[in-house]
């Protein structure tokens, strides 16, 4: 079996390497029309938009990045993680009975080099970070039951510069590094090309006034300087925007969208403010009814923008609902603590005492994905914002334990708040899932 996979995937690499230079020659139309039957048995036309936008988003990165970076998102993101991977995610549901993740989200430390209001990272001391051997423990774990695609979360990751060495060791998998940016310059720039398989993502607010206001005056020159240098390199980059009420509309702008993409983004990561942390506010929630505005925006900027843009809540479509508990990925926090969501501050099992394989067959995740989804429209797929009810239940049942201070506060005095939000959400989210299919015509298409 070992020779057929090596086979397959020497074969896969070499086809794929030489179509990745042709990408940029051929039309969009006609990638479409090649892709036609996959696209279209995608059973919303706001999913088969998304289709076609991340076709556009590979037919650009083939053709704006360094040789060394394409090889490495051919080789890792498309035939390690997939063409290798999905077979042995498959195998391991099988012979093993668990559900092997898609993604790895992991915070290797919380320690930053910001203070950005509201923020508890910077107050985590060296000792505190995921130690570097129990980091390759998992990352090697993980690609024995095929998944090879990572997140690097934190706290601020290149605040780890040995972290840099970990990413060359696993040379054959995929890192996509949520960073403030400031600590990339141009040397660093220079790194990551030439390692090839790391994918900044960089957190921004909105404008410099926004950023400014909450990370400290110049961060925004230096968020502009590192995706300068990022561009410069050759190495793929988009930006995370994490949604509030004072920003919302804002990062939904076209103006906010094409700044981005001007400075050379390929991806745009949109988040929901969640009241996590150690001064949790609900107040800061987007309301309902912006919550809403962003899925319809978002809709609207797909139908005329390049860029591919994603909201974890607002696509939960795209996956068939909540995607956490080994469903599609979860998160290993700097503790080593296995949660089912980077949103979920809670665990039964840490990765320090037993293998990955084991914890994925916990009573918790277990309980978890068999109720997900948690209900039928998949724009209401979360159980923190959406059905906090059966948060509490399955917390309450497996016996999970928070796993940070102030984590049970969503499950007690935050509970009333939380409730109402999602009975204010609920018609919202069925009036915009009944008419969710039209949101973008079929014909609405980009000019080629």
């Amino acid at each position: 079996m070992a020779s057929v996979d090596t086979w397959r995937a020497a074969v896969c690499r070499h086809g794929l390497r030489a179509a990745a230079r042709l990408l940029p020659l051929v039309p969009r139309p006609w990638l479409y029309r090649a892709m036609r039957r996959r696209i279209d048995d995608i059973p919303y036309e706001q999913g088969r938009v998304f289709a076609r936008r991340l076709i556009d988003a590979g037919r650009r990165l083939m053709s704006r990045v360094s040789p060394n970076c394409r090889r490495k998102a051919i080789d890792n993101f498309l035939v390690n993680n997939y063409v290798l991977g999905l077979p042995r995610r498959r195998a391991a549901q099988r012979d093993l009975g668990i559900s092997a993740p898609y993604l790895l989200v992991v915070s290797p430390t919380m320690r930053c080099n910001l203070h950005c209001t509201g923020c508890y990272a910077g107050e985590y001391a060296r000792d505190g970070d995921l130690p570097r051997d129990l980091l390759e423990r998992l990352l090697a774990e993980a690609r024995d039951l095929g998944t090879a695609f990572f997140t690097i979360s934190g706290g601020e990751p290149f605040i780890r510069r040995d972290l840099l060495d970990v990413y060359r060791t696993f040379g054959d998998l995929y890192f996509q590094v949520y960073t403030n940016g400031t600590l990339i310059d141009d040397p660093l720039a220079a790194q990551l090309a030439d390692l090839g398989n790391v994918f900044p993502a960089i957190s921004v607010e909105g404008f410099e006034p926004e950023t400014d206001a909450r990370r400290g005056k110049g961060t925004f020159a230096k968020i502009l300087r590192a995706m300068a240098s990022l561009k410069r390199h050759g190495v793929p980059f988009g930006f995370s925007a994490t949604a509030t009420r004072h920003n919302n509309d804002l990062v939904v702008s076209d103006a906010f969208v094409d700044f981005w993409a001007d400075q050379g983004c390929f991806l745009g990561w949109y988040f929901n403010y969640v009241p996590l942390g150690s001064t949790p506010d609900p107040d800061l929630m987007p309301t309902p009814e912006q919550r809403v505005h962003r899925v319809r925006r978002l809709a609207e900027l797909r139908r005329s923008r390049e860029i591919l843009l994603a909201d974890f809540w607002g696509d939960g479509p795209l996956v068939g609902g909540c995607m956490a508990a080994g469903r599609y990925y979860l998160h290993i926090n700097v503790h080593g603590d296995v949660e089912p969501c980077v949103f979920v501050h809670f665990a039964v099992d840490n990765i320090r005492d037993k293998p990955l394989r084991d914890v994925l067959r916990s009573d918790f995740f277990s309980a978890i994905r068999d109720r997900q989804p948690f209900n039928a429209n998949h724009l209401r797929p979360c159980m923190v914002l959406d059905n906090p009810q059966a948060l509490r239940k399955l917390v309450a049942a497996s016996g999970a334990r928070p796993t940070h201070t102030g984590a049970a506060s969503i499950l007690n005095e935050l509970a009333p708040a939380m409730d109402a939000y999602a009975q204010r959400f609920a018609p919202l989210a069925d009036a915009c899932w009944d008419t969710y299919r039209d949101l973008d015509p079929e014909d609405a298409r980009p000019n080629p």
